[in-house]
């Protein structure tokens, strides 16, 4: 994708902010930013910006990574790239976390997303970066055997072999390689549903049962 952009992940444990302007490209990276996503992300978008004297009517599109993985993190970031894309009329671009770890390293490849509780989001891409194994929430045991057929990254420690990839340079190189049918509509990339909704289900499916 050509044009000045801005990219926005807050999927994760960490937070990226990247800006693009005349083909100079400008990363804020801050790896430990749990649960400081909304503190943290328009002071990150102030400073990135102003570093390129890029305005955000200047931006062509904004981008946004969708997860899989923190819901309160996922609905930040695309809350505010749809917030920016009203405001100037731009389009959207949502780029998943697994594409964008998949982007990280070259050749074929097993990308990596904590899912917490001992659980991993997956998706295995060929060297083209074309999914091969589809995006899936897994345990230990079936991330183990994936990563003996794949060499598996990830932003965070595993429990199996891996290599500890830089996801601000995966999500530029996945935006870079992304064609302009992408833009549109963003939405939220689930894998699972959220701990609220999970305990809802089981509570009315408890009341049922005594009903």
């Amino acid at each position: 994708m050509k044009g000045n952009f801005l990219a926005l992940d807050t999927a994760g444990g960490y937070l990226t902010v990247l800006a693009k302007k005349d083909g100079q490209v400008r990363t804020l990276f801050e790896r430990d930013c749990a649960a400081q996503h909304s503190v943290r992300l328009l002071p990150a978008v102030e400073e990135t910006l102003a570093a390129l004297a890029l305005a955000p009517a200047d931006c062509g599109f904004f981008c946004a990574v969708t997860g899989p993985g923190s819901f309160t993190g996922i609905r930040i970031g695309i809350s505010a790239v749809k917030g920016l894309c009203a405001a100037t009329g731009k389009p959207a671009l949502g780029v998943t976390s697994l594409e964008a770890l998949a982007y990280t390293a070259e050749g074929a490849l097993l990308s990596v997303v904590p899912a917490g509780r001992g659980a991993y989001y997956v998706c295995a891409f060929d060297e083209k970066k074309q999914p091969v194994f589809a995006p899936a929430r897994v345990e230990e045991a079936a991330l183990a055997a994936l990563a003996e057929r794949y060499a598996a990254v990830s932003a965070a420690p595993l429990p199996v072999p891996h290599t500890l990839a830089d996801p601000a340079a995966g999500l530029l190189a996945a935006i870079e390689a992304a064609g302009e049918e992408r833009l549109g509509e963003l939405a939220a990339f689930y894998l699972k549903k959220s701990q609220a909704e999970e305990e809802r289900e089981a509570r009315l499916a408890a009341e049922g049962a005594e009903g």
